[in-house]
């Protein structure tokens, strides 16, 4: 159990090709898989490997993530000693013309860092989806004698996906010799997850020595420019991965849920992944629904007919409406003899009677929340 390692979710991400989606919110409070949020699965990674003291440090917009996240019960961290704590920014984007990365964000909340009492630090983002093992990554750590671990997972498909991520370019040895970012030239890579362990002390002295030189707005930078004065050691996660960047990436992931393999491996193994409890009633499905290869969650009517889909809580599907190959998020109404295909739906969207709406499984039509078409 990693009692002795502190957990820090930084939140500072690339969110240009999901604008759609964190106009409002983070992309770690985005709805994915029917009842989850984006954030749940490394704040569910973190507990599983027995860390108790997590911070979550936040850009702006992050009202939704405070109410999902709540006082941690849902984590095991509603806790009188640690717990999980949320931080917001001490920075306004918009009266700054100063350039900022997240290492302002992690020297905003040093004295979060410098009181902890564990001795290690374990940092990531929310946006790549896996069930980890940390306890894992921990051990290796130790065993490696690395002064950095970083997280890793090999793909035949970097030429199409996880663009703009950072690359790993390894040694014989497994020791990490640069880093680069994916431009999408080669298939085959070793992609960061962007999660990184080391003793709380050398992430402190990385913070200030970046602070006061002025050379590195990023972690990842700050860290690339020890490579050759520290240890720093890959740990590869042979597992699913998917980075949710973009809306492409995000509408795949759900589609990935429908298989029985990779729902297996997220949500059924001795790791499991939790989030906000939320008390609906069973779905109602009348005699006239038509159901195919779906994730539909409590508290929905279905009425019409929906294939390889995900339906988010209290959506209402009336009579005659046809769902395929889309995303409905929670509040959703499809009214009668409605037909969606390649579709992702925000909160609280109503489609009229006899509306038609098709998009692409490579460009998903999105529509805002609230909205009614």
């Amino acid at each position: 159990m990693l009692k002795n390692c502190q957990g820090i979710i930084n939140l500072s991400e690339n969110e240009y090709n999901i604008k759609k989606l964190v106009n409002d919110r983070p992309i770690a409070s985005i709805p994915i898989a029917g009842r989850y949020r984006v954030i749940d699965f490394v704040l569910s990674n973190m507990v599983n490997a027995g860390i108790q003291n997590i911070g979550v440090f936040t850009d702006y917009n992050h009202r939704s993530l405070l109410d999902h996240t709540s006082n941690g019960k849902a984590w095991d961290l509603d806790r009188k000693i640690d717990g999980l704590f949320i931080f917001s920014p001490n920075f306004n984007p918009f009266t700054s013309s100063v350039p900022r990365g997240d290492i302002h964000n992690f020297y905003s909340n040093l004295d979060y860092i410098k009181l902890s009492k564990q001795e290690y630090v374990l940092i990531s983002s929310s946006y790549m989806i896996a069930n980890i093992d940390f306890k894992s990554m921990y051990q290796n750590h130790i065993k490696d004698g690395a002064d950095i671990s970083i997280a890793y997972t090999s793909v035949q498909n970097a030429d199409t996906d996880f663009e703009r991520c950072y690359l790993l370019n390894l040694g014989k040895t497994g020791r990490v010799v640069s880093v680069g970012v994916n431009m999408g030239h080669r298939k085959t890579a070793d992609v960061s997850m962007e999660i990184y362990l080391m003793k709380k002390e050398l992430l402190l002295d990385i913070i200030m020595d970046s602070i006061a030189k002025g050379e590195n707005f990023y972690l990842n930078d700050a860290i690339n420019q020890c490579i050759n004065t520290l240890k720093i050691t890959a740990y590869k996660h042979n597992g699913y991965v998917k980075c949710i960047n973009s809306i492409e990436k995000y509408f795949e992931a759900n589609m990935d849920f429908l298989s029985t393999e990779v729902s297996e491996e997220i949500f059924y193994s001795e790791r499991k992944i939790y989030t906000k409890v939320k008390d609906e009633s069973p779905t109602f499905y009348s005699k006239e629904a038509i159901v195919e290869n779906s994730l539909i969650a409590n508290g929905c009517i279905i009425e019409g007919e929906i294939k390889n889909s995900v339906i988010f809580r209290r959506v209402h599907v009336e009579k005659g409406a046809k769902i395929e190959n889309s995303i409905v998020m929670q509040n959703g109404l499809i009214k009668s003899n409605a037909n969606l295909q390649n579709v992702v739906l925000d909160k609280g969207v109503v489609i009229s009677e006899n509306k038609e709406l098709k998009g692409d499984k490579k460009v998903p039509l999105v529509i805002d929340k609230n909205r009614t078409i």
